[in-house]
């Protein structure tokens, strides 16, 4: 295995968010590949190439098993774990849930950076589960449809692309909440990657708990929320970084 630009050949475990799969991230991908890294990128259960498997039973434990059982199975140590947007909520519990010393760095990209119990929709209706489309959907469903690519801000040449990628998520990866008792502040290594160039309420927040911290790692990229696709090279150094 030849070395990457930092130096050292890495692991990389990349979580997508909602509705999305491991689809999203092929460019990432050959962009680490390229420069001797290892890359993992699951799709979570009941998503694209695995949305044969959705259900209202599949919830974000499920998806912090996916992971987890990864790390573990493939024997993996020292990994540069990365989540984007829901994928937040995943790592965060794959930090409780996987090994020691399995987790050398953990990257937020666009991404929820959730507190101990509370959920997704915790922070994204001023209701929790009450109200909305989306929660209308899921509770009548289990499932709930993907968010247009052009709300988050892809880049014009992908949208119809990544439309047609998405599917459905199970609506109980979105209310459940995680036990955390802070495994996740206990790595060595933490960032938090922000996209600037489209319009969110939440991950600000997150962004603004963590990027004055010594412990913590800033970045602002101006593209959208796919942040992967919009801007792969760019998140490659910026993962390199994490090593």
């Amino acid at each position: 295995m030849g070395e990457g630009s930092s130096g050292a050949a890495a692991t990389f475990v990349l979580v997508h968010g909602a509705w999305h799969g491991g689809w999203c991230w092929r460019r990432l991908e050959d962009l680490l590949r390229a420069r001797g890294h290892r890359v993992f990128s699951p799709t979570l259960t009941g998503l694209a190439d695995r949305s044969h498997l959705a259900s209202s039973g599949v919830t974000l434990s499920t998806h912090v098993e996916d992971v987890a059982r990864l790390i573990r199975w493939e024997g993996l140590t020292d990994v540069v774990l990365c989540g984007h947007s829901y994928g937040g909520m995943v790592v965060s519990g794959v930090a409780e849930a996987a090994p020691a010393g399995a987790i050398g760095s953990i990257v937020f990209l666009d991404a929820f950076l959730p507190a101990d119990g509370r959920s997704l929709l915790d922070y994204t209706t001023s209701a929790g589960r009450e109200g909305g489309p989306m929660v209308e959907e899921g509770e009548a469903t289990g499932l709930v449809s993907p968010i247009p690519a052009e709300v988050f801000g892809v880049n014009e040449a992908d949208r119809a692309w990544v439309d047609a990628m998405c599917t459905k998520q199970p609506y109980a990866t979105l209310t459940q909440g995680l036990k955390l008792t802070g495994a996740r502040e206990r790595i060595a290594r933490k960032a938090y990657v922000l996209a600037t160039g489209w319009a969110n309420a939440s991950f600000p927040v997150f962004a603004e708990k963590v990027k004055g911290l010594a412990d913590w790692r800033y970045y602002e990229v101006a593209c959208g929320h796919d942040v992967m696709l919009d801007a792969p090279e760019r998140l490659a150094e910026i993962l390199e970084e994490s090593i």
